[in-house]
């Protein structure tokens, strides 16, 4: 696992924070909103179901949280990965945001 510095990762989850925002603008098929707010994303499909993004700054993680439950996720190896089976964010991603929708869902997260 990399440690990160407190200004590191604030840098990667804002980079992140705007790799998913710029992904969620190049989605043609389903129809998705979101804002940013305090650091915290907050993305909302059609049904108004939402997923949530933001930082444990003191953990140094990105928290997700999804219908289906919160995730942690730690940098690892230059990506952001589920402290528990490893899942990319781009994956875990894609896989809620499909199952909220109920239409596929695939982003692409350049960060």
């Amino acid at each position: 696992m990399t440690t990160l510095t407190e200004t590191e990762f604030n840098d990667k989850m804002d980079d992140t924070i705007i790799a998913i925002e710029e992904a969620l603008d190049e989605l043609d098929e389903v129809d998705i909103d979101y804002e940013t707010s305090g650091g915290i994303l907050t993305i909302t499909v059609e049904n108004g179901t939402k997923v949530i993004i933001n930082r444990q700054t003191p953990l140094k993680q990105l928290w997700l949280a999804a219908k289906d439950g919160g995730y942690h996720l730690d940098w690892i190896d230059g990506k952001w990965q589920t402290d528990k089976d490893q899942e990319s964010l781009e994956s875990l991603l894609n896989r809620v945001l499909s199952q909220q929708s109920g239409e596929t869902v695939s982003l692409t997260l350049n960060y």
